[in-house]
C-alpha cells in the first residue's frame, strides 16, 4: 500500500461516529476536513486532543473546516467517552471494523499495537491531502498550528 502524501487524492471512507451516524468523506467535498487520528479513547493525551477540537469548533467552522477525531475504538466506547468529556459538537469516528481500515488506508496504522499513530491530516476542498503531520504517541498536537495552517490555505 502506497503511503499517502501531500497532493494525493484522499482515500474515501464511510465509518460511524459516536452517535452511530455514518461519516462519509466524499460528502464533504467543497469543505476542508481535519482528520485528527488518536491512538485510543480514555487516555489523557487523546482526551486533550479531542477537547481541543471541540473547544475550537467555531474557529474550524469559520475556516470552512470539518474537524473529526478518528480512533479504533468501538461506537459505544466513543459515545461514553464523548459524554464524559462533554463533547457535543465534534464527531468522534469509530475505525473499529474492519479494524483500523481508515488508519491503514492513510498509512497510519501501527500493526503491532492495533492502533493508529497520532496524526492530523488536512484534506482540502477538492479532497486532496494538504497536510499530514505525525506526532509521537505521547505528545499532544498543537491545535493552533493546524488552525494557522488552515488560515494560510487558499
Amino acid at each position: 500500500m502506497e503511503k499517502l502524501k501531500k497532493g494525493y487524492k484522499a482515500k474515501n471512507f464511510a465509518i460511524p461516529d459516536q452517535n452511530n451516524k455514518t461519516f462519509k468523506l466524499s460528502s464533504f467535498k467543497g469543505k476542508k476536513v481535519l482528520l485528527s487520528f488518536h491512538p485510543l479513547a480514555w487516555t489523557s493525551v487523546c482526551a486533550e486532543q479531542m477537547k481541543s477540537l471541540e473547544a475550537n469548533k467555531k474557529m474550524f467552522d469559520s475556516l470552512g473546516t470539518v474537524a473529526v477525531g478518528v480512533s479504533v475504538d468501538t461506537i459505544p466506547s466513543k459515545k461514553a467517552w464523548a459524554d464524559s468529556l462533554s463533547i457535543k459538537h465534534t464527531r468522534l469516528l469509530s475505525d473499529f471494523w474492519p479494524h483500523g481500515k481508515v488508519a491503514k488506508a492513510y498509512g497510519l496504522f501501527i500493526k503491532e499495537d492495533g492502533i493508529s499513530k497520532r496524526a492530523n491530516v488536512v484534506i482540502d476542498e477538492n479532497q486532496k491531502i494538504a497536510l499530514i503531520k505525525i506526532y509521537k504517541l505521547g505528545i499532544l498536537p498543537n491545535v493552533q498550528e493546524i488552525i494557522d495552517f488552515l488560515k494560510k490555505m487558499p
